[in-house]
């Protein structure tokens, strides 16, 4: 689902769950759409509530519209072999403002290193295959003061341009703001600024 619009990005529409076994490893993954690091630490402390006796919780998170902040933890598993798997589905699959936890139950045998790396990869794709995949804009609000006489030629610009109005107040003085995808921002500032009275804040 490779996608290259400067203004948009993938992420998952809700919340979704796996569940894969290994030899007698279990391991639960979850994938949640997130917005900030806080809301990431509360999900994790809350599956470590609930899941207090699992071995292991890994997970790795992607934020920003470019997935510019990232995390990989890999809970006391070898080093590389949980969070950096976790992290390469997120990749691979373009994935950001969102969170994957793996939690295992050790089952009594050990899967060393390959197996590891391979069932926390699983575990992770199979969250995200259950998951609905969803693209997002960026998008840019603008603030734009007008006089009642300018309401024709701004609401001409509003029909052709279609922002998405997120409020409006109409007096002697009219104002609303907008928001609209980043890409299109700079054409409608610069057709806002041709009318007369029009102010952007």
């Amino acid at each position: 689902m490779a996608h290259d619009a400067g203004d948009s990005y993938l992420t998952i529409a809700s919340a979704s769950e796996a569940v894969y076994k290994e030899k007698s490893s279990k391991f639960l993954a979850y994938a949640y759409p997130v917005k900030s690091e806080e809301e990431i630490h509360g999900i994790l402390d809350e599956l470590h509530k609930r899941y207090y006796d699992a071995t292991h919780h890994c997970y790795a998170w992607r934020l920003g519209q470019h997935g510019e902040s990232y995390r990989a933890n890999d809970d006391g598993e070898p080093s590389g072999t949980a969070g950096r798997p976790i992290l390469g589905q997120l990749l691979s699959n373009e994935l950001t403002d969102c969170l994957i936890v793996v939690v295992r139950y050790f089952g009594g045998t050990k899967l060393g290193v390959p197996g590891l790396i391979a069932a926390y990869k699983e575990s992770a794709a199979a969250a995200i295959e259950a998951a609905e995949i969803i693209e997002r804009t960026v998008d840019r609000i603008i603030t734009v003061r007008f006089s009642y006489l300018a309401m024709n030629d701004m609401m001409r610009i509003i029909k052709e341009m279609k922002p998405d109005i997120l409020s409006q107040e109409f007096d002697n003085s009219c104002s609303m703001t907008l928001s609209i995808r980043e890409s299109l921002a700079g054409e409608l500032t610069g057709r806002i600024e041709k009318v007369d009275s029009a102010i952007i804040d």
